[in-house]
């Protein structure tokens, strides 16, 4: 296999490469490598998700999602999810729970996202990165089903992070 680096930007790249599918077949392939992201449910003791109204400049808009952030070089994980749930709606949880994996768009990019829940929150300094505008907004679950049936929650990410709450029984 071969393997060329096409474009290098921060801490992603795209990588074209030669590749032998699974039915012999060798193909090129272009691929984007993102080092990983973490997504947090925030769950106030009320029952109500901690949600940011995030400004994101590729789609010259806001969107309403669930705290999320791009792991940095050979970070844990877990100290990732605390260091963005601290920065984004400053707070701090006392529990955390593993929801699983989720692979955003598979069709042409490696990036793996890591979905936690946190609870027992308390407020802490947190400061954003320079690129970001966030409104920090609570919402019941009501509220956010609401919100997905009027097409006001687009964001994949936290779409899929509430089915998996739900599914697990983790929020009524």
């Amino acid at each position: 296999m071969t393997t060329k680096t096409l474009c290098q930007w921060k801490c992603f790249s795209v990588e074209q490469s030669s590749q032998t599918l699974p039915d012999g077949r060798n193909i090129e392939f272009t691929t984007v490598l993102h080092p990983g992201a973490v997504i947090i449910v925030p769950v106030t003791e009320q029952g109500d998700l901690v949600m940011v109204n995030q400004y994101r400049p590729a789609i010259k808009d806001w969107i309403l999602e669930f705290p999320a952030g791009t792991l940095e070089d050979s970070e844990n994980i877990l100290a990732c999810a605390k260091r963005e749930l601290a920065e984004e709606v400053q707070l701090r949880a006392e529990s955390w729970t593993e929801l699983g994996e989720l692979f955003p768009v598979p069709g042409f990019c490696d990036e793996v996202q890591y979905l936690f829940l946190a609870k027992s929150l308390t407020t802490c300094q947190g400061e954003l990165d320079d690129d970001e505008i966030i409104e920090v907004v609570t919402l019941s679950s009501a509220e956010f089903l609401e919100k997905v049936a009027r097409n006001e929650i687009k964001d994949a990410k936290t779409l899929a992070a509430y089915l998996k709450i739900q599914a697990m029984g983790l929020i009524k």
